[in-house]
């Protein structure tokens, strides 16, 4: 049972951050109330690869990602796609970025973005046990799978760079990624495998702490779209949505690729831009692959989750919208046999296929943190592609805001205001 209510928190956002953030908060005995716009389930933490990736330690902003990220623009199949626009929103962020997808950008990033994710694979093992419940968290690392010398050698480079930082990585030659593989064929040039990482089952993981928040005593408001915010005296005084006004000693902005409209309701510029990504599940593996792994000239994603799998990719920068780009899906698709040659798998359903918007930073780095001009607003979001790895060590770094304590991490490059 829950202490005597420490404070009051509004949490707008009912993703993977928002439901952590309530967890970590409500477990503290603070009374908490979570907003949501939809109806907690059609969120990006339910579709997404499910991977916890410590190997991830260098932002989207990289060197490299332009010249690449043009030439894919001129493929209808691709896995990246900026919509040419003359949206002020994508050209400011667009000339951010630019300034940084450097090896300086890369280099200073990488401990802290490391740190981060090391920080939420603990959270994980943590909560698998207190949470009591299975949500498929497995601990088999990741396959980079690579066809070409040229990705090879890339890999290779950031693998050397991955043991430098501490992180368990093998390089594996065609045999031996075959033999940790020996129910499916590979057709690869070799594959990477960061021991370091693992995966779990998002729509387990989120059910579950769905229902321990509201064990706890948390308020869950479903179709609750914020509105305004009122603001005096440097706070936070008011949060109106739709149907109802709210408030609370600390709020805090969860919102996902909603974050730069809720932000800017604050008062505040937070650049951000929604990179819509697809997934489907398949059984067509029938349970033989062990390994989670990326695709990567294809920039696919595959996740083995309980007896099916998960296969998603795609990064289209533009704004949010529904529509399903079905070309963008084939070559997804068309890319499986590419690696499992055993594997030519039909078009899903339209209705089969999920889409979930990614909220991508121009610097491909976290925004978290308090407010540095709203005295009792924390900001947590801007994840991109590691909203589900991140998700545990963002929750539990809100509630030590919140409690004004020392953070589990150094979150000093993640200042949610670094562009004003």
């Amino acid at each position: 049972m829950a202490s005597p209510a420490k404070g009051t928190a509004l949490i707008i956002g009912g993703g993977i951050i928002g439901l952590t953030s309530a967890y970590y908060l409500a477990k503290e005995g603070w009374k908490v109330t979570i907003l949501d716009k939809g109806d907690f389930a059609d969120n990006c933490s339910y579709g997404n690869a499910g991977m916890i990736v410590p190997s991830h330690f260098t932002p989207m902003a990289a060197p490299g990602i332009v010249a690449q990220g043009i030439k894919w623009m001129f493929n209808s199949r691709s896995p990246f796609y900026v919509k040419p626009t003359l949206s002020p929103s994508l050209i400011s962020w667009g000339l951010k970025f630019l300034k940084h997808a450097n090896e300086h950008h890369v280099k200073r990033s990488a401990p802290h973005l490391l740190s981060l994710n090391n920080l939420s694979k603990s959270l994980y093992d943590s909560l698998a046990d207190e949470l009591r419940e299975d949500f498929g968290l497995a601990h088999r690392g990741i396959l980079m799978l690579y066809k070409t010398e040229k990705t090879a050698e890339e890999e290779i480079h950031l693998a050397e760079q991955a043991k430098a930082l501490g992180l368990d990585v093998a390089v594996l030659t065609r045999q031996a990624a075959q033999a940790i593989e020996p129910d499916v064929k590979l057709d690869v040039l070799g594959a990477v495998h960061y021991r370091s990482d693992a995966h779990l089952y998002p729509p387990a993981l989120m059910h579950v702490l769905m229902e321990r928040v509201k064990q706890l005593g948390a308020t869950m408001v479903p179709h609750a779209e914020v509105v305004a915010m009122t603001r005096n005296n440097g706070k936070i005084t008011e949060v109106t949505t739709t149907d109802d006004h709210f408030t609370a000693d600390t709020v805090v902005l969860a919102g996902g690729a909603w974050l730069q409209g809720l932000a800017k309701k604050a008062g505040l510029a937070i650049p951000l831009m929604p990179g819509k990504g697809y997934s489907f599940m398949t059984d067509a593996f029938g349970g033989k692959v062990r390994h989670p792994a990326l695709l990567l000239e294809a920039r696919v994603a595959l996740t083995p989750m309980g007896g099916n799998v998960r296969i998603g990719g795609t990064m289209e920068l533009a704004a949010i919208n529904h529509r399903i780009n079905i070309r963008r899906v084939e070559g997804i698709v068309n890319a499986l046999p590419e690696y499992y040659p055993e594997y030519r798998l039909a078009m899903p359903d339209e209705q089969a296929i999920w889409h979930g918007f990614r909220p991508c930073s121009p610097d491909g780095l976290p925004y978290l943190g308090r407010s540095r001009s709203i005295s009792n607003l924390i900001i947590a979001g801007g994840m991109g592609m590691m909203g589900l790895s991140l998700g545990a060590a963002a929750g539990k770094i809100v509630s030590e805001l919140a409690q004004h304590g020392k953070t589990s991490a150094n979150i000093a490059s993640f200042d949610p205001e670094r562009f004003h």
